[in-house]
Parts: C-alpha cells; structure tokens; sequence
C-alpha cells in the first residue's frame, strides 16, 4: 500500500540549483564554518589550560572566520531551500535549517561578545558558547546527513553514474 504524501514529496526533483559543475555550493562551502567553530572550541579550551593570550586572540579571529562563513554557507543553503521545491517539501530539510541558524546564531553572539575584550571573554561565556555552537554543528549536521543520504537532496546524478 502506497502512502499518498510520500508519493507527492518524491515526486519532485531535489538536484542543487546553486552549483557549480554539478557540485552543490552549499555543501563545499559548509566545512568551513564548521571547522573555524571546531577551532574556536580548541582554542578557548587551549587559553583555558594555559593562559596565552594567543589563543584568545586566536579564538577571536575564527569565531569571527565562523560566523561570516557560515552566513554565507546560509544564504546559499535558504536559495536551495527557497529554489527547489523538492527540498522545500521535506521537513528534514526545515529541522536542518533552524539548526543551521541556531548555530549561526551562537557563533555570531560568540564573536560578539569576543570584539571589546577577546581575554575576557574566553571564561565562562566564551567556552560556553563554544561548547554549544560544536553541539549545534552535530545537530545540524547529523540533519544535513540526512537530507544527502537518506533524500539525495542536492544530488545531480548523470546516466553515466
């Protein structure tokens, strides 16, 4: 027995509409925000055990790295959404995007709150928030997973494949 709503959502295309060469942007672009936040968590933990200012000024540099990258991996990921259809109509596509503001979100408060006094802020908040924007990026990207393994969302497949 076929379920009417599954046969509506699979019925239209889900190929990336911002791609180059067949290469979705939205994916090439999303390992960058994620890695500067991975970063940033390494460096407030690194100024935590030892103390160097360095690694404020670091984590200051690649929570702001994050934060610009990732609105740009944003815009690109809310053109496919807005664009395609086929994405539009999958509520994986809905979880993985209110994450992926969430984490914009934190990871913009994070650099903010680093701009006046990047030393100072490293303890408590900054770690913090460092903590939670590495928890979003599991959320969002456990979801973002799910829409290109489990949907093939933004795969531009060819018959020679």
């Amino acid at each position: 027995m076929s379920n009417p709503v599954v046969e509506e959502v699979e019925r239209h295309d889900v190929s990336s509409a911002v791609a180059v060469a067949g290469h979705p942007v939205h994916a090439m672009l999303v390992t960058f925000p994620i890695a500067f936040t991975v970063g940033t968590l390494g460096a407030d933990v690194l100024y935590w055990w030892w103390g160097d200012a360095f690694w404020a000024r670091a984590a200051l540099w690649s929570s702001g790295i994050a934060f610009i990258l990732g609105v740009i991996a944003g815009l690109v990921g809310t053109a496919e959404l807005v664009l395609v259809k086929g994405i539009r109509k999958r509520a994986a596509s809905w979880t993985h995007a209110i994450a992926a503001m969430m984490l914009i979100a934190i990871i913009g408060a994070n650099w903010g709150l680093r701009i006046s006094d990047h030393e100072a802020a490293v303890l408590p908040t900054g770690l913090f928030l460092s903590g939670l924007g590495m928890a979003f990026v599991g959320i969002a990207g456990w979801h973002g997973g799910k829409l290109v393994f489990e949907h093939q969302i933004g795969l531009m497949l060819s018959e020679n494949d």
